[in-house]
């Protein structure tokens, strides 16, 4: 076991949608990047929608998607997942122009950087983190 190496608490996250299209283009127009479809990602029987922000499961961070499923709205839950940026203030800057809230403008944490509380279109809150 000494050789093992220790693990993110994270391994992945999921952020539940009511309107894939709209709650797509927002995610990508914020962090200015394309998501990608996980294809037979979910079960036949759930109908079930998944887009991947994508990236290295070998890597420091935890990937995770975008998902649209019956019996699962948006807005609900009590988790809030922080996106790492250069510097927050940028995507909470394109956070309104693309149908989202913001909660609580920039603001410093220590040492530990800076956050930014933010809403998507669907109601969701997240978190941008940077440590300028």
């Amino acid at each position: 076991m000494e050789n093992q190496r220790k693990k993110n608490a994270v391994g992945w996250f999921e952020i539940y949608v009511d309107d894939m299209g709209r709650a797509k283009k927002f995610y990508e127009s914020v962090f200015q990047t394309k998501l990608e479809k996980l294809e037979n990602a979910g079960s036949e029987n759930h109908n079930m929608e998944m887009w991947s922000f994508g990236g290295d499961m070998t890597t420091y961070g935890a990937n995770g998607c975008l998902v649209k499923t019956p019996g699962f709205s948006a807005g609900k839950n009590s988790i809030l997942v922080y996106f790492s940026c250069e510097d927050c203030a940028i995507e909470e800057g394109r956070v309104r122009e693309f149908g989202g809230k913001i909660e609580k403008t920039k603001f410093s944490i220590g040492h530990y950087g800076y956050i930014s509380l933010v809403y998507d279109t669907e109601g969701n809150m997240f978190g941008l983190h940077s440590l300028k």
